[in-house]
């Protein structure tokens, strides 16, 4: 459920400027005043990594996700108020780029104090709150006509499998945490990847076999992969500015996540709208 690189990262400068709602205590990025009702008719929910609500970095991103798409942002409390690790745990280790040796004997004895936190949100667990969350929002926000899911470490293999249900029509996983063949295979709507360089958990032979499963489907299923060089896992949510290069593979991924969202979240005359074609990066 985490790797070494789940422990470092870089926080956000800017303050969210949304707030937590009723929905099951998740935080809510609305849309901009001026937004029309067609964009007021989707909705992203982000999903985090190990760090939870706490860390500021997933509440700026989906500020800055409902600023460009124009429509609300939810980030779901998946964690139950305990994420896995706190923030003051996250470590600063420079470089953060390919090649940076670590121990897997600190990596080891890292995770040893939070077994009890990782167990308790276990995949099976975590995707039950999900669900509850889902549902509440269906029924609380019924002109909701497409929904997209972003998800980023661990969130991202939560996403993955909020793929392969019928509450959301499109995803973006940013470099996932591990997840399984019948997951992957599962999934059933466009799906973008933000894919680091080196990825300890979503390394390359596993990037080849999900490309490899959603090019052997029948067009028109949607998809993508894009790498970012000079980038490690976490990236896309933890993203270290020192670095000119994670900088700009940090806006990159902004840009992939906007630019899919706007091609396949579709609201045409108050009604879902099936999305046709294909992509691959």
């Amino acid at each position: 459920m985490s790797c070494p690189d789940c422990f470092k990262g870089s926080i956000l400068a800017d303050q969210p400027v949304g707030n937590f709602t009723s929905i099951e205590g998740a935080y809510l990025s609305p849309s901009p005043p001026d937004a029309d009702e067609t964009s007021k008719s989707r909705t992203i929910i982000l999903l985090t990594d190990v760090f939870g609500l706490p860390l500021n970095n997933p509440k700026v991103i989906a500020d800055s996700l409902a600023k460009r798409l124009r429509c609300d942002v939810w980030v779901p409390d998946q964690f139950a108020g305990q994420p896995l690790f706190p923030t003051e745990k996250m470590k600063h280790q420079l470089p953060e780029q390919p090649g940076e040796p670590f121990s897997y004997f600190w990596f080891a004895i890292a995770l040893l104090p939070h077994m009890f936190k990782i167990i308790k949100n276990r995949p099976a667990v975590v995707d039950g709150r999900v669900k509850k969350f889902m549902e509440k929002l269906k029924a609380e926000k019924p002109h909701y006509k497409q929904i997209g899911a972003v998800g980023y470490c661990l969130g991202g293999s939560t996403c993955l499998r909020l793929g392969g249900t019928n509450f959301v029509h499109s995803v973006a996983i940013c470099h996932p945490a591990q997840f399984s063949d019948e997951a992957l295979k599962a999934v059933k709507v466009p799906c973008s990847w933000v894919c680091a360089e080196e990825d300890f958990t979503f390394n390359k032979s596993k990037r080849m076999k999900a490309e490899a499963e959603f090019a052997s489907r029948k067009p028109p299923f949607q998809y993508e992969f894009k790498e970012y060089k000079g980038t490690t896992h976490g990236f896309a949510c933890r993203p270290n500015f020192e670095y000119p290069e994670i900088k700009e593979a940090f806006e990159g991924a902004m840009n992939q996540i906007v630019g899919w969202f706007e091609k396949t979240l579709i609201v045409q005359s108050g009604s879902e709208v099936a999305v046709s074609g294909s992509a691959h990066q």
